[in-house]
């Protein structure tokens, strides 16, 4: 998993605000774990879900195909994990610094992060820049380029994301700065580079060991301010405001949480973070996932405070050894558990229901047999001449392959096909 280094700020803070208690407030939508690709081997292996291995994965983000592609950080590879959890190797394990797939070497990439845009296109920076910054530009045929920016140099990256308009932003953890890059130009969105904290106008304002970033629909850019433990919002205006988060300045309060709403939350680490179309937040902290929704309040959806390993089942049973990175894939949640080496998904309720003895019969019946993600609802239509479709039925995979039996007569023909529901 990632590592933040810690520096000296360039002042000393006089005063610090108390510490508050750990305390959990679980999201009540029955939330679930489970593994959806790797196993309990660390190593580097393709194949199809648990049939597969990684080696410390550590961010992850979706296409809009549902594909999943994750930084497979000892291995030095983007891996890539279908809808169905095929895995197969997207980028690196070859000599050239740039060309296509697997004939590309990302093995001199230290990840600071990584995001996709609109486009499909992924970017990768590097946590550490030393003579200039360059920006790894992968697009969705997997053709690598290198975007060089030499106006800047020796810095430390933690955070980028992208926005609608195609701006890509980046922190600078050291010079306590957010950076945007449109066009090939660099420009300093926000931050003055004195380590503090102000919210204000540009930079008419202060950071203090700026690192994670993410961008909601309507562009304004989130900062994980770590230093001073808050959650910062960025306009298009470049407005910045408090937006989450108790103020406490080098508290080094890393194992400090406590859910609630807006200012009255308190948060630890944070290693990646992104926003579902709804305007939820989801944080990657490491031994929990957590939620901030539109109202700024702050749940946790799964993991502890205080406990690691490995236990999929409901939110607040479930265990994480280094969840380290978070996106959202038409409604399911993925986390890069980086120390369990797997690939974990959060779903509402994708509980098996258990039919009564008493309610089975021995009859013939069509139907249809799903090959699908399991937690994810289908919507099956049936058709007598394949140009009328209507539903027959909706169903939650509980297993996959999955096979739904039509129980209704049949006159004629009958043709089924089955949809993946948003």
């Amino acid at each position: 998993m990632r590592t933040i280094q810690r520096k000296l700020a360039l002042f000393t803070f006089t005063a610090l605000l108390p510490l508050v208690g750990l305390a959990h407030n679980y999201d009540t939508n029955g939330v679930y774990v489970q593994t959806f690709a790797g196993s309990v081997f660390y190593g580097y292996l393709d194949g199809v879900g648990q049939q597969t291995m990684f080696n410390g994965p550590n961010s992850i983000v979706a296409d809009s195909h549902g594909n999943l592609f994750v930084w497979d950080s000892e291995n030095h590879r983007i891996r890539e994990i279908a809808p169905d959890g095929t895995v197969t190797t997207f980028v690196g394990g070859g000599s050239q610094s740039t060309g296509f797939g697997t004939n590309v070497s990302l093995y001199g990439v230290s990840l600071g992060g990584m995001t996709i845009d609109r486009n499909n296109t992924i970017w990768i920076i590097n946590d550490y820049q030393n003579p200039s910054l360059s920006l790894y530009k992968i697009t969705s045929d997997a053709a690598v380029t290198i975007e060089s920016i030499s106006s800047l140099s020796d810095i430390y990256t933690y955070g980028i994301c992208a926005d609608s308009l195609g701006n890509i932003y980046i922190s600078d953890y050291t010079a306590n700065k957010i950076y945007r890059y449109t066009n090939g130009v660099l420009t300093v969105f926000a931050g003055s580079g004195n380590a503090g904290y102000a919210d204000g106008n540009g930079i008419f304002t202060s950071f203090y060991e700026p690192a994670e970033l993410a961008a909601d629909a309507a562009n304004n850019i989130y900062v994980w301010d770590s230093g001073n433990q808050l959650m910062r919002r960025i306009d298009q205006n470049q407005n910045v405001s408090t937006f989450a988060g108790k103020y406490a300045p080098g508290s080094g309060g890393w194992n400090i949480n406590t859910d609630g709403n807006g200012t009255n939350a308190v948060f630890g680490p944070v290693y990646e973070m992104l926003f579902d179309n709804s305007g939820n937040l989801y944080l990657a902290c490491g031994d929990c996932v957590r939620k901030i929704d539109a109202t700024t309040n702050v749940v946790t959806l799964a993991g502890s405070f205080t406990q690691t390993g490995y236990t999929n089942g409901l939110g607040s049973l479930a265990r994480f050894n280094g969840a380290d990175g978070v996106c959202v894939s038409r409604g399911t949640i993925y986390i890069a558990d980086s120390n369990n080496q797997r690939i974990r998904s959060i779903t509402n309720n994708p509980s098996v229901q258990i039919v009564s003895p008493a309610d089975l019969q021995l009859n013939t019946y069509p139907g249809l047999q799903i090959s699908g993600t399991v937690g994810r609802t289908y919507q099956i239509q049936a058709s007598p001449d394949m140009t009328t479709w209507n539903t027959v039925a909706t169903v939650l995979l509980t297993s996959s392959p999955y096979l739904w039996i039509d129980q209704s007569s049949v006159n004629g023909n009958r043709f089924y096909r089955a949809l993946l529901m948003p």
